[in-house]
């Protein structure tokens, strides 16, 4: 039994019935190699047999009486492999139009509450004897670097003979009571209260020093709360779109190193062509750039398997901004300035603040802000999410499997209806969009934009790119 961190318990705390807290991951494979065939059954044997290695699979949420304190992880005692599965079968031969559609509809359903918070779909019948296999995960779990992690674990314990029979080393574990939800809620609040001077005195300091940082810097980061009005900017439905594609990891790598920018900022200007381009055509283009979330890693660690470890930068991705080359400038600058300021104010203040942060309060004011709608009426905070993670730079092989491609995308929220969120996969960068019917009714538009401007970004920066050569070693994702 171990107490949930306050940066995870969070991700729980902003789920609401239109606003699912969940990620999806995508791994498409080919099984055409198997001896014998690819068989569903086949495949749940495999989990079944190495479930007992994969902690993070194991545990639920046993929330605190009143919600006087952060969840508890327990090892689940009432643990059934098949509640966390599900196969679906596609027409031959199914393309990627119809497997976004399952994958839409299955990020559509919350994760259940009394049992751990994953689950996986198996879609078979793609072209060329391919299957996917669609895991939905709540945040509260993982972010993007453990779940990197995750996976490759993963494929290692499958990859491997079980080293013990089935459910040895795995002790579930009895629920517990109240009276011990409340003695283990009471010691934690004790710990944050001793830790709260030290913390309001880092927090008061860290924003007065990121502010002044911030006023002198150039190209100045943005302000929350102050994002332009745009169609993504809507109060949600529970239903989700979906659309994948793959971009050239070569080309944006050529485009950094012409430029001396980073591949992030490479991925955001993309972005930004993509969003400029599809806005216009909607009519919804504002004058202000919009506004952008990137989420960035504050664990440099490669082996951590579960919970969070993140910040975000808030950049102006230049959408206002037609020449490609000028918006990644103006990006990079930006986004320099911007991982100062939170330098400044301390990556480690969000996990510190949503540790003390009451679980009642938060929840309430996440509650009446969905249900208000008001997201239709008034300014977003921010506009979009975009991120991108270092995924395998190998080809991941178990055995005659081939993982071919590997996609993963965050959650949308209230306001904030369109996440795109890229994974790079040895040659290439994997992109995933998800938005809802309100926010984003056709997502493959901003796919088919985002090849657009990347192609406009290459042949702009191959006029230049003999005399502004540099590689930022600093940045290799």
């Amino acid at each position: 039994m171990e107490s949930m961190a306050g940066i995870d318990a969070k991700f729980l705390y902003s789920e609401t019935p239109t606003a699912h807290m969940h990620t999806i991951k995508v791994a498409i494979s080919d099984v055409s190699g198997v001896p014998g065939g690819f068989t569903y059954d086949g495949l749940v044997d495999v989990l079944g047999e190495h479930i007992g290695r994969l902690p993070t699979f194991r545990r639920r949420i046993v929330a605190v009486p009143l919600g006087l304190g952060h969840p508890v992880w327990v090892e689940d005692p009432d643990f059934d492999l098949a509640r966390h599965l599900s196969q679906r079968l596609l027409p031959l031969p199914g393309g990627p139009r119809q497997l976004g559609a399952v994958i839409a509809e299955f990020a559509s359903r919350p994760l259940r509450r009394d049992r751990p918070l994953w689950e996986i779909v198996v879609v078979e019948g793609l072209a060329g004897g391919r299957i996917a296999i669609v895991a939905k995960l709540h945040h509260a779990l993982a972010d993007g670097s453990a779940s990197v992690a995750l996976l490759k674990n993963i494929v290692e314990a499958i990859g491997e003979p079980p080293r013990a029979p089935p459910g040895d080393g795995w002790h579930p574990e009895a629920l517990p009571t109240r009276g011990q939800l409340l003695r283990i809620a009471g010691r934690d609040h004790l710990t944050r209260l001793r830790g709260l001077p030290r913390l309001a005195v880092h927090s008061i300091r860290g924003m007065r020093d990121s502010e002044v940082l911030r006023r002198h810097l150039a190209v100045k980061p943005p302000l929350p709360l102050l994002a332009p009005r745009t169609p993504l900017n809507v109060s949600l439905d529970p239903a989700r779109t979906f659309a994948m594609t793959t971009l050239p990891l070569d080309d944006l790598k050529a485009v950094r190193r012409a430029q001396g920018t980073t591949l992030n900022d490479v991925y955001l200007t993309v972005c930004a062509g993509a969003l400029r381009g599809y806005l216009r055509e909607h009519g919804g283009l504002p004058r202000r750039p919009l506004v952008a979330s990137v989420p960035i890693s504050t664990d440099p660690s490669t082996t951590r398997l579960s919970g969070n470890r993140v910040d975000s930068l808030y950049v102006t991705i230049g959408t206002d901004i037609a020449d490609p080359i000028d918006r990644l400038r103006h990006i990079h600058a930006v986004a320099t300035g911007a991982k100062e300021v939170r330098r400044v104010l301390g990556y480690k203040m969000l996990e510190q603040r949503a540790a003390i942060v009451p679980p009642q309060l938060y929840q309430a004011a996440v509650r009446l802000w969905s249900r208000s709608r008001l997201a239709n009426r008034v300014p977003p905070p921010l506009n979009v999410v975009l991120s991108c993670v270092a995924g395998p730079k190998e080809r991941i092989r178990i055995g005659p499997i081939v993982l071919e491609e590997l996609y993963s995308v965050g959650p949308i929220l209230e306001g904030i209806g369109l996440n795109m969120t890229a994974w790079s996969y040895e040659d290439d960068l994997t992109v995933s969009v998800l938005g809802c019917p309100e926010s984003v009714p056709d997502p493959w538009e901003i796919t088919e934009l985002l090849r657009g401007a990347l192609d406009e970004l290459r042949a702009a920066c191959g006029d230049i790119a003999t005399a502004e050569t540099v590689t930022d070693d600093r940045h290799p994702t």
